[in-house]
């Protein structure tokens, strides 16, 4: 038991729920230690969501929500670590969600899907691969036809480089949530959002919650004033 004065609280249980994910065969020996990577970089920006991650998270959002058909892509860490806000978030913005994993099983697959429609999710893509994406041979490549294929619009929590530079080379939009403002994956998104993803998710919550009565017109504001190389140089600066 992690008493809650624990300075490391947060932390902790945040490393509790993916050792639980991992016991259950949703997350990955990779998984742990690519959390690990994201922490040392979360620990740098003093664990909070900076300002510039809230100016990427909105102009996030309002890009999910002019998006014709987005899709959130989940892997095994992220269907540990938020379960609940990725379905709340896929009905706020109307969305899709497909679990596509880079160690993929179909064991693992159907435990991720399993476990998301726990929390309340119907619509989930990921068990059929009928499409691969263009220039990637692994098994994060595989994805559905009626998802990530035809998506214009595709967030990817915890994303990696190669696939997030084959989905923006096929056209698509990329919004990514990655804690290292250096990474290829962070360089190459259309938007970046430089924070930990138990806090990103339920921040996109919120604004989409603000900004779902906006027009379009308004929203393509918003992206329009955003600027990527520019938002992640103030996340390096880290002067907000």
């Amino acid at each position: 038991m992690i008493p809650k004065d624990h300075p490391r609280y947060l932390s902790l249980m945040i490393r509790e729920r993916l050792v639980r994910g991992y016991e259950s065969g949703i997350v990955c020996t990779q998984g742990l230690i690519a959390h690990g990577r994201g922490e040392a970089f979360d620990y740098l920006i003093g664990e909070k969501t900076t300002k510039a991650a809230m100016y990427a998270t909105r102009a996030a959002v309002a890009t999910l929500l002019v998006a014709k058909y987005p899709i959130i892509s989940v892997n095994g860490n992220t269907a540990a670590l938020v379960p609940d806000e990725i379905v709340l978030l896929s009905e706020n913005i109307n969305a899709i969600i497909e679990v596509n994993l880079f160690h993929r099983t179909e064991e693992r697959v159907n435990k991720i899907i399993a476990h998301l429609k726990a929390y309340g999710a119907t619509k989930i893509l990921g068990k059929r691969v009928y499409k691969s994406i263009p220039g990637i041979e692994h098994e994060r490549g595989k994805v559905d036809e009626e998802g990530i294929y035809r998506a214009d619009t595709v967030l990817v929590p915890l994303e990696d480089g190669d696939r997030c530079e084959a989905l923006v080379r096929m056209g698509k939009t990329v919004i990514a949530i990655d804690l290292n403002p250096l990474s290829r994956t962070s360089k190459t998104a259309t938007i970046t959002v430089v924070d930990n993803v138990v806090r990103a998710v339920p921040n996109m919550i919120k604004l989409s919650e603000e900004l779902r009565y906006m027009n379009k017109r308004e929203l393509k504001e918003i992206i329009d004033a955003f600027d990527n190389e520019l938002n992640l140089q103030n996340v390096i600066k880290h002067d907000n």
